[in-house]
């Protein structure tokens, strides 16, 4: 998997049939230097043929070097690096080619998980929903829980492990909540030359500018009922919010902005979770996590509290999801992306 922060690439072995987490495997990580991941954030926003020939070199050297390392593996899922989003208009774009990976490495890749749910309606995304409800039935959950993956743009994935499968009506609710480290990452970037605000620290100094605050909520997405997806540039507005402020203050308001976001979306919930289970880098940012606990009415705690990898937790939800595609099960329901019925994504290219 790699996401839309442009860190670098996440690689995970999960053993399943599809349905059940059976075990996990090993993980691995391949950070993006700072030449390439230049060379992927100019051309964020591209769609097929539109000069992509160094960052498509990219993609695909990364991803084969760090697949390389698990030679067990009987087959591979592949995301590609998202550029686009436009579910309604052009659809959605992920950089990269899985046959050209599948020669490489020589085993089956599964990949293009987005276009097929797109073509029917949906949103494309969240995608990761159907493997939280995995994980929601491995850690034996009873109750209603919320899944968060605070990455690039921020996503909530609500479960009712009550029910038998994750496309089962009223088993999930998952949407996007809104911005989160990307526009961040942004500030930092464009201000300090940094690639992310580590540890909160930048944001702990500062003050949030209510105003700017408020003026970011009152952004129509927040009206619309999910399921519903974003851009990762669709809030790039916050820079425009914040240009005024300090760096600390800019930070700190921006992670107010990204909290206050999964709080307005918890609202969605059907029924309100005994829990919010954090994965992705932003649950490393303990300004953001404060905001968050303080915020909600429900326990917020890192996956990690329930024995799962929240650093692997989405290269492992498109391991899962290959697997269901190889079985021709489907990979998202009206409930997840808004698509008309229960839908099985992706290509699978063999060498």
């Amino acid at each position: 998997m790699s996401g839309t922060s442009l860190d670098g690439v996440d690689a995970a072995e999960i053993v399943t049939d599809g349905l059940r987490i059976l075990e996990f495997g090993e993980s691995g990580y391949r950070a993006y230097s700072d030449a390439e991941r230049a060379t992927l954030r100019a051309v964020l926003g591209r769609w097929p043929g539109e000069g992509l020939e160094a960052a498509t070199r990219v993609v695909h050297e990364a991803h084969t070097e760090l697949m390389a390392g698990f030679p067990e593996a009987e087959m591979l899922g592949f995301h590609g690096q998202t550029l686009a989003h436009d579910p309604k208009g052009r659809g959605t774009h992920q950089l990269g080619d899985g046959a050209v990976l599948a020669e490489a490495l020589a085993r089956p890749v599964i990949w293009d998980f987005r276009s097929a749910d797109v073509a029917l309606g949906g949103e494309g995304a969240p995608l990761a929903p159907f493997f939280h409800f995995a994980c929601a039935k491995w850690i034996g959950a009873e109750a209603p829980l919320a899944l968060l993956n605070l990455g690039g743009v921020g996503n909530l994935t609500w479960v009712d492990p009550r029910h038998a499968t994750p496309e089962a009506e009223g088993a999930l609710l998952a949407f996007d909540t809104g911005p989160a480290n990307a526009p961040i990452n942004d500030l930092v970037a464009l201000r300090l030359g940094l690639d992310c605000d580590r540890d909160g620290a930048l944001a702990r100094q500062g003050r949030v500018e209510d105003g700017a605050l408020e003026l970011f909520l009152d952004e129509q997405y927040f009206r619309r009922m999910p399921p519903k997806s974003l851009d990762r540039d669709d809030f790039s507005l916050m820079l425009d919010l914040v240009r005024e402020l300090s760096d600390a203050d800019a930070a700190a308001t921006m992670t107010a902005m990204a909290a206050a976001a999964v709080m307005q979306g918890m609202e969605h919930c059907p029924v309100a979770p005994d829990r919010l289970l954090v994965t992705g880098g932003g649950r490393h940012n303990p300004v953001m996590m404060e905001m968050l606990a303080v915020g909600l009415d429900c326990p917020v705690l890192p996956v990690e509290a329930v024995g799962l990898d929240g650093d692997m937790l989405e290269a492992q939800a498109f391991a899962y999801l290959a697997v269901r595609v190889a079985h021709g099960l489907p990979t998202s329901c009206p409930g997840t992306t808004g698509v008309a019925a229960p839908v099985g994504g992706g290509q699978i290219s063999r060498p």
